[in-house]
């Protein structure tokens, strides 16, 4: 089977099985990392040593064996460790200053896909402008038509115990009072990797989709769509829990709802994390810098500058946000769709760490969730994230930069697309780097119905 080149994505290598990635596939690209490792690290492929990991799916054991056949083919050192969280995978390569590492999973997305997320050393994630181009580049170009060398290892790591100690240093597990929360796996990863934690923290856990079944026979492992969070809505508002948290399919995002059944979005989450956070540094504490993304509330700059912070927009997508932390020293990012980013886990996301810090925020403050979230909601009118089909995305935004950009009071910035701001509403469009979309996202700090006008005027230009 030729593999398929759209498999090779902006961020990860993704594809259906059987269809764009197969095991000869897997073993190909196994052979490509490895070699691109090495010139990344400046060494020789013999010298390299990388991390191996697999999610829940179904074809994960065939296809994480054929990648780890091709790292070792060309002579690298594996250490596998076995079914884990993606983030494991990275604290697998973080602690251990490995070279690289490949998590096979394919996130979210339902069961016929299949992929892997690929990281440098630092746990720094590869993208399609470093790595993954070049992966590309070997597998479809012939680059490997030569007889591996062989001559690599592989040995075995049990991480959990491990990990979960790792996880546990961000909070005091002593000030997480006994809350009722309801938690979905959707049947991915976080059951085995963060259920252990959230058990040691006497919650009252009810527990849903919580083993691992690449069948996902619950819904499919994506809780940003709505249809497969109904189900944690009705479960917390049937068994009157404090909050629900559920997780996507390899366990690295966490998504909350709170007490009142209602979705928390992730721009509002990242002010609530940042706060904490920011709030537990030791006295004195200098100034310390909070990424968020282009597309976010003014609730995350004006939450973290009141808690003593710095915030700082930064460009989307888990690459831009590691290597900026790491270069920068920042100590927390958080993107909209739930990535949220610590300086103190190797600038890595978790979908632990997350959940930790919000019981120990609930804990702490004595408030519900909803109180903390409608502080926000009822000062920060945002839109969501809004997809429309162009043919002409950079046209649109040209469009819409030069009709809105050259009002009054208008700043525009390109950070990620075009952001236009003004004193009471902004807004952000970026075109999709694999579809024919250009994706709107609109604040009001005025009214609801003010954001909504803004909002559709905005949709009628795109869409027009």
């Amino acid at each position: 089977m030729p593999v398929s080149p759209e498999i090779f994505k902006a961020y990860d290598i993704r594809g259906l099985y059987g269809e764009d990635i197969d095991g000869d596939a897997a073993e190909q690209i196994g052979r490509a990392f490895a070699r691109v490792i090495a010139q990344l690290a400046g060494k020789e492929v013999g010298d390299v040593t990388v991390g191996l990991g697999r999610d829940m799916r179904l074809t994960a054991p065939e296809l994480a064996g054929r990648y780890r056949d091709g790292i070792v083919s060309e002579g690298a050192a594996v250490v596998d460790a076995g079914q884990v969280g993606t983030e494991m995978l990275y604290f697998l390569v973080g602690s251990r200053d490995l070279d690289g590492g490949l998590m096979c999973t394919a996130s979210h997305n339902p069961k016929p896909y299949t992929g892997a997320k690929l990281v440098k050393q630092g746990a720094i994630a590869l993208s399609g402008d470093e790595g993954i181009g070049e992966i590309r580049d070997l597998v479809l170009g012939g680059g490997l038509d030569d007889e591996p060398p062989g001559g690599g290892s592989v040995s075995e790591v049990d991480l959990y115990a491990e990990f979960a100690e790792r996880a546990l240093k961000f909070i005091d597990p002593a000030r997480v009072r006994p809350l009722k929360v309801v938690v979905d796996g959707g049947n991915g990863m976080a059951g085995p990797m963060v259920g252990p934690l959230l058990t040691r923290l006497g919650l009252d856990l009810v527990e849903t989709c919580w083993t691992p079944d690449g069948n996902f026979p619950d819904h499919e492992p994506n809780p940003l769509l709505p249809e497969n969070r109904q189900f944690i809505i009705d479960k917390v508002l049937e068994t009157d829990a404090d909050l629900g948290i559920a997780w996507d399919g390899d366990a690295d995002r966490c998504f909350f709802i709170d007490d009142e059944g209602a979705f928390v979005d992730g721009d509002f989450l990242t002010a609530i994390l940042a706060e904490h956070l920011l709030e537990r540094r030791p006295a004195p504490h200098p100034p310390t810098t909070i990424l968020y993304d282009a597309r976010a509330s003014r609730a995350v700059a004006d939450t973290v500058g009141a808690a003593g912070g710095t915030a700082e927009v930064n460009r989307i997508g888990h690459a831009f946000f590691k290597t900026r932390m790491k270069n920068e020293g920042s100590l927390f990012g958080g993107e909209v769709s739930g990535h949220y980013y610590f300086r103190d886990f190797y600038c890595a996301d978790s979908g632990t760490i997350p959940a930790l810090l919000m019981l120990e925020k609930l804990s702490v403050e004595g408030k519900k969730l909803s109180e903390l979230v409608g502080s926000y909601r009822a000062k920060y009118f945002i839109s969501g994230e809004i997809n429309s089909t162009v043919s002409d995305a950079p046209g649109k935004m040209a469009e819409l930069e030069e009709r809105y950009g050259s009002q009054p009071g208008a700043t525009v910035t390109h950070v990620d697309g075009v952001s236009v701001d003004f004193e009471d509403w902004h807004f952000n469009v970026r075109s999709s780097n694999t579809e024919p979309l250009l994706r709107l996202c609109l604040e009001s700090l005025v009214s609801p119905a003010d954001m909504e006008a803004k909002r559709d005027e905005l949709l009628g230009i795109i869409r027009a």
